[in-house]
């Protein structure tokens, strides 16, 4: 997979910031998958219908957020255009593209414009089946309102490596920290990993919310017992080593 960093935003941004080298690497690997989209429509596409699977090849050589944003800023350029689906204009205005003068036309992928929506469409089924958690799964509000502390935290997929994006790797428990509060100015909270037991410091951004219960999976429950069974057995107090009933 292409591991260059995909800058979020633009190259007037990148001036201002004197980050032109990432502006660059990132624009040259934005170019290089577009051009392989393209390639993949004109190799899979029989002018009627795309060969299914065709956006795998591409999602496994440019990974999950690099082709979204070459296809999201394609539909958004191309809002006009009837041959789009309403379910994948929506889907892109849901994107963040930053508006770069300079630059505006170079990622459009220039092909068939129904075969790049079935594309989008193919890309977009194969994001879901990775069945990963997000807002609709938590608690409305998370961030501004609710105090983390002993709770079960979504991690944003933005902050993982897409090498570890599966729900094992989102679900958190927070233990404590000034992050926990949503008044607090502090943002870091000590939490454990559900999936695999790493106890790591994320800040309270890095989190999309407070999962809703009916969204705990059983392995997941099982942990959080066994966690919490052991936060209690660690403040029960202790006399000549016989915990004190």
């Amino acid at each position: 997979m292409n591991k260059t960093y995909l800058y979020p935003c633009s190259s007037e941004e990148a001036r201002r910031r004197n980050e032109m080298s990432l502006w660059r690497a990132s624009h040259k690997a934005n170019l290089a998958c577009k051009e392989e989209i393209e390639l993949a429509i004109g190799t899979h596409f029989d002018g009627t219908y795309l060969e299914k699977g065709c956006a795998e090849k591409v999602i496994q050589e440019f990974g999950y957020k690099r082709v979204q944003w070459v296809l999201a800023h394609t539909v958004q350029q191309l809002d006009w255009s009837d041959r789009f689906s309403q379910t994948n204009k929506e889907w892109a205005r849901q994107t963040y593209i930053p508006r770069d003068r300079t630059h505006i036309t170079d990622l459009i992928i220039v092909s068939n414009q129904a075969a790049v929506d079935s594309f989008v469409t193919q890309f977009r089924c194969a994001y879901q089946a990775l069945r990963l958690l997000g807002p609709n799964q938590c608690e409305p509000g998370s961030f501004e309102r609710l105090d983390y502390e002993g709770k079960v935290l979504v991690l944003s997929p933005d902050t993982l490596k897409e090498s570890y994006w599966n729900t094992r790797a989102q679900l958190w428990l927070a233990h404590d920290g000034f992050g926990c509060s949503p008044k607090a100015i502090g943002r870091s909270i000590r939490c454990t990993c559900l999936g695999d037991g790493e106890i790591a410091r994320w800040n309270r951004a890095d989190f999309i919310g407070v999962l809703k219960d009916e969204f705990l999976p059983d392995w997941a429950k099982e942990k959080l017992m066994e966690l919490k069974g052991q936060e209690q057995n660690n403040e029960s107090p202790m006399m000549g080593g016989m915990t004190i009933e």
